[in-house]
This record gives C-alpha cells, sequence and structure tokens, in this order.
C-alpha cells in the first residue's frame, strides 16, 4: 500500500511539474501561447555527431508552410467590426479604443493577402534549407538529385521555392526537381472523411465544451475593452469574441507588425495560458490519439508514412535520390508526429485537463514551418545496415523503439514495426 501511495505521490508531482513548466514556458514567452500560430523558432539543440565511419546519404522530409497571415476574412473581420460598432455606440474603454485603432492597422495590414506566406514564412524556408546543406553536406553535394513536391496551395508553393532557392545557391549542381499537383494530394494532404467527422463531433460534445468552459477568460477581456456590461450581455457572444480575437493577437508575430504592434497586453499572462490550454487541447482531441475522439486520428497520416517508407526503402536499395522534400500543413506534421509517437506525443489521454500536466505542448510540435526530417546513414552504397534518426524541428527526436545507438535507429527495425502498425490498422478499418 505504501509502494502505491508513494507512485501515486510522484505521478501527481510529476504532472503539477510539467504543468507549471508550460506556464512558465509561456510566461517567459509569450508567443509560445499561439500553438499553431507560433513563428518558428529554430532548432534549440545542438546535434549528436554521426555513427562512427557512417555518411549521411539520403533525407526524407516533410514541413509545414511558413509563417502566414490568417486565411479567412472572418477572422479579421469579426473582432474589428464588434468593436467599430461598439465604438460607434460609445461602448468602448480608453484602452478599448486604442485596442480597436491598432486592430484596423492589423486588419488594413492582412487585406488581399489572407492565408499568404509572409517575408518571415519565406526567410523561415530559407534558414531551414541553409541548416540542411550545413549540416549534412554530404546529402546535397556534387550533382545530387532533389525531389520536392508541394500542396497546391500557393504559400506552400512558394515556401517550396524558397527553400529551393537556397540550396541551389549552396549548390547550382543540384538536380532539382518540383511540383504541386492534386495527383499527390492522396498522401500530401490527406482528407480523410471518417476521422473528420470523428473530430468535427467532438468539438460540439462534453466533455469538451465544457473543458473550454472551465478555461474560458473570456469575462476579464470584456471588462477591459467595454465600458457597459449591459451592452457585452445584449450585444455580444463574449467567448466568441475571445477566441477570434486571441488568434488575431497570436498571429501578429508572423507579419511584418511583429516588432510595432501587439495585442497580448490585452491579457494577464494567466489568461494566455488558459488560451493555451484551451487550443492545446483542442488540437490533441482533434489530431492526436485522443481516446474522446476515436484515439486513431494521427491514422490520417498513413499515406504518408507509406509513402516516407517506401521511398526511403526504393532510395537504399537503387539510390539516385538525395532527398524528398515535401511541403504541406500542420493538419499533416501534427499527427504524423503522433502517428510516429515523437517524444511521446502518440500518448493516449482521455482526460482534457491532463493533456498540458502530461506534457503535450503544441507549440513544440507545429508552429509555422514544422517540420519532420529522416536523415539516413550508411557506411558504404552496399551497406544493408542502414540507419537513421527523425528531426523534430530540426532537433533530434525519440521513437517509441529500441536502440543500440540512440538517437539512431536501425531503418529494418522501424520500417517492419511501422508497416505492421499500418497494415493492422487498414485491416481493422476498411
Amino acid at each position: 500500500m505504501r509502494k502505491v501511495t508513494l507512485l501515486l505521490f510522484f505521478a501527481v508531482v510529476f504532472a503539477n511539474v510539467s504543468a507549471q513548466d508550460a506556464k512558465d514556458e509561456i510566461a517567459n514567452n509569450l508567443r509560445l501561447s499561439a500553438s499553431n500560430l507560433l513563428a518558428y523558432m529554430g532548432p534549440q539543440h545542438q546535434l549528436a555527431p554521426a555513427p562512427e565511419g557512417m555518411t549521411p546519404f539520403y533525407i526524407s522530409h516533410y514541413g509545414r508552410h511558413g509563417s502566414r497571415y490568417l486565411a479567412n476574412a472572418f477572422e479579421y473581420d469579426y473582432p474589428y467590426n464588434i468593436l467599430r460598432h461598439a465604438d460607434a455606440q460609445g461602448k468602448l474603454t480608453p484602452f478599448g479604443k486604442d485596442v480597436f485603432q491598432r486592430l484596423t492597422v492589423i486588419r488594413d495590414d492582412a487585406r488581399g493577402r489572407l492565408g499568404d506566406l509572409t517575408p518571415l514564412g519565406a526567410e523561415q524556408h530559407r534558414q531551414i534549407a541553409r541548416r540542411m546543406v550545413e549540416r549534412f553536406p554530404e546529402v546535397f553535394s556534387g550533382d545530387a538529385r532533389v525531389d520536392a513536391k508541394s500542396t497546391v496551395v500557393i504559400r506552400c508553393v512558394l515556401s517550396m521555392a524558397n527553400a529551393l532557392q537556397e540550396l541551389k545557391s549552396y549548390n547550382p549542381r543540384l538536380q532539382i526537381s518540383q511540383d504541386a499537383s492534386q495527383h499527390d494530394m492522396y498522401y500530401m494532404n490527406q482528407n480523410d472523411p471518417v476521422l473528420w467527422r470523428q473530430k468535427a463531433d467532438l468539438e460540439t460534445a462534453e466533455p469538451f465544451v465544457g473543458f473550454c468552459k472551465i478555461h474560458d477568460c473570456s469575462a476579464n477581456l470584456m471588462a477591459r475593452l467595454f465600458n457597459d456590461p449591459d451592452y457585452v450581455s445584449r450585444e455580444l457572444n463574449p467567448t466568441r469574441f475571445n477566441y477570434n480575437f486571441f488568434r488575431v493577437a497570436s498571429n501578429i508575430q508572423n507579419t511584418e507588425l511583429r516588432n510595432k504592434i501587439t495585442l497580448y497586453d490585452a491579457y494577464t499572462d494567466e489568461e494566455l495560458y488558459h488560451n493555451w490550454v484551451r487550443d492545446n487541447a483542442r488540437f490533441y482531441a482533434g489530431f492526436a490519439a485522443c481516446p474522446l475522439s476515436g484515439g486513431r486520428q494521427p491514422f490520417s497520416q498513413r499515406n504518408l508514412l507509406r509513402k516516407i517508407i517506401t521511398e526511403a526503402d526504393s532510395c537504399i536499395r537503387h539510390g539516385g535520390l538525395a532527398a524528398s522534400l515535401r511541403f504541406g500543413h500542420e493538419t499533416m506534421v501534427l499527427p504524423l508526429a503522433c502517428l510516429l509517437d515523437l517524444n511521446g506525443y502518440g500518448q493516449q489521454i482521455a482526460d482534457l485537463e491532463q493533456v498540458a500536466r502530461k506534457g503535450w505542448r503544441s507549440y513544440k510540435i507545429f508552429p509555422m514551418a514544422a517540420n519532420i526530417q529522416f536523415v539516413f546513414y550508411r557506411r558504404h552504397a552496399g551497406d544493408q545496415d542502414v540507419v537513421f534518426k527523425v528531426l523534430l524541428n530540426e532537433d533530434e527526436a525519440t521513437l517509441p523503439m529500441k536502440t543500440d545507438m540512440a538517437p539512431y535507429y536501425h531503418w529494418n527495425d522501424f520500417r517492419d514495426r511501422y508497416l505492421r502498425l499500418l497494415d493492422a490498422y487498414v485491416e481493422k478499418t476498411w
């Protein structure tokens, strides 16, 4: 009994420490509260040395587009029109008037640019490509062949173009092919109606709705912006307003206004944290292995993972390709990371209150320009014991596999394990 009590004690302590860690991280860098709207921060750690006697020869990559404007006019127009109408009625506080002026500048800046890649987004992909060459120069030497594909969304195409331009500037001899076609969308941007329906159903049901109510911090925002509580009750949906306003506030960091304007002063650090907790759980429930939405959302990327495996196998056996670069969206990067169970992000957590406490943190997985890279090593061209490592946002990540050479894994072990996982899902689902 004493042993069980101690185990429970340490479990509770660990959970509270994890939650406090996230809160502290956000307090130290408010931008982290943006979840999928976080501007890419680049690698945070040094890479381990290559295995003795081995050199990198192939990279397989899937990356999200870089920083962008919000994609829908409604996201800017809704909070703007609410504040504009309140201002005309004399219902804004002095602080609310100041926020309205800032929001007007932000909305004007985004006019005609909805969903567009920003200059920062272009630079992010140039830097990622630059580091790829600097870290693994052997892969991009001589007249190595690079195959690049993008989804048909323009911000992804431009992200690809900026990355390839950077690669070419380092080695003009590279043989680069690039494409963006519906032909490849079955794995580049897979639409899974069954899993998407489960995700949509969860967002309108308890316990998700109840969880969001617990973390709703819209009341204080209303008091800061509006001078008449009766007007707010009569004219507004505070929760809806807060959600949209927070997205606008979060996305400023991706634009050229990032060093000129902020809306984060409309919130306390505690409120920013609770907004993040809500969004973090929403992404977990919608795209990760959350039991509340069936626990199978990561399998939306089964075609992408199978493509990564088969293309790597072909390269290992027949050569001819140095890098497979793919440019898409966070709704692919996130479930792929969970399907791989990178850094434990494939865990199943039924209690949404425990998601943040157990270390599942959106800002570590899928910021703007988020990427997953498989880097392959061997001793010589005929080497059958190929090893690899996985980078999540350019930092070495763990897989749920035994290895005698961490952070490297044996490719044959990985291929067999994950093909069995994919085959088992197909058998049970279809």
